[in-house]
């Protein structure tokens, strides 16, 4: 499959961040704001850790959607839920979905892995880091059970700052990267590490989003995903599968005018499609660009 457009989102110093906390998991790309209160406005499904933890509540069907993983902003009119990274604070009165980079690591984080978890650094055979090239983002090691709990303590840290700021949703990024791993990681692997950290978010009432690969769409049942996101559904012309797995629970996020134009005239009815610059931009910054299929 082609590599599905991501972004990396600005980061702090690592080593001023390393120094504070060494244990805690990977250090945050910025501060967190106040929690701001992300109303849970979808419907209970009910889900949860064995039914015994908050329950897990999917977005309202047909609600427009709003992708701000490059920095928060009054969200546009009429927009209902939004995507934030994890370091930010959700959108008051919202449905908020938290983005979490869980399956590579930000650049600028490399070096705190290196001090405390050079082990669960995916390297080749003769020991070299196996990177995402296009985003110059090394790979986790998801090949091994015990490296995937212990991975899965570190994401599942992340998850439970998301719930504890008051999101309703995760998205787990990378979900792929296997794709990328110079065949070390198997589509087995990817699957067996979310299910661990899909559990965890149900732990905390948080619902859990496939990211684009449509080739673990099979899957999702075992894994345990209630929506999903996903780049560019319309210009691969993948949409069909998406919404069919997730009816009226999938949020596309299309890049350019063609793919936009697709999606809206197919899937429009069926998925919320938004149509964002790259860059994911926070309005009032030059190149930003928000639509949805419902606005001119």
């Amino acid at each position: 499959m082609h590599r599905l457009t991501r972004v990396r989102v600005l980061v702090l110093a690592v080593a001023l961040v390393a120094a504070a906390c060494s244990s805690c998991g990977e250090p945050d790309r910025t501060k967190r704001g106040p929690a701001g209160g992300g109303s849970s406005t979808g419907a209970s499904s009910g889900a949860g850790s064995g039914g015994s933890g908050p329950a897990v509540r999917p977005p309202p069907p047909g609600i427009a959607f709003d992708y701000q993983i490059g920095g928060p902003y009054p969200p546009p009119p009429g927009v209902r839920a939004v995507s934030r990274d994890r370091t930010a604070a959700p959108a008051p009165g919202l449905y908020n979905v938290c983005y979490v980079n869980a399956f590579q690591t930000q650049p600028d984080a490399v070096r705190w892995w290196r001090e405390n978890h050079p082990d669960l650094l995916l390297t080749d055979r003769a020991g070299r880091p196996v990177i995402d090239r296009d985003w110059n983002e090394p790979l986790l090691d998801i090949s091994t059970a015990a490296h995937r709990t212990a991975l899965a303590a570190i994401v599942g840290s992340w998850t439970d700052g998301c719930a504890t700021a008051g999101f309703n949703a995760v998205e787990f990024d990378n979900l792929d990267s296997y794709q990328r791993s110079d065949d070390l990681l198997t589509a087995a692997d990817a699957v067996a590490f979310a299910r661990l950290i899909t559990a965890r978010a149900h732990e905390h009432g948080l619902a859990a989003a496939q990211k684009n690969t449509a080739e673990l769409l099979p899957h999702r049942a075992v894994i345990g995903f209630d929506l999903a996101v996903v780049e560019e559904c319309g210009r691969t012309d993948e949409c069909a599968e998406y919404a069919t797995a997730y009816p009226n629970r999938v949020f596309d996020i299309e890049y350019d005018a063609k793919g936009f134009t697709a999606a809206c005239r197919s899937f429009g009815t069926r998925i919320a499609v938004t149509r964002r610059d790259r860059d994911v931009l926070p309005t009032g910054t030059p190149g930003h660009r928000y639509r949805a299929c419902t606005t001119p």
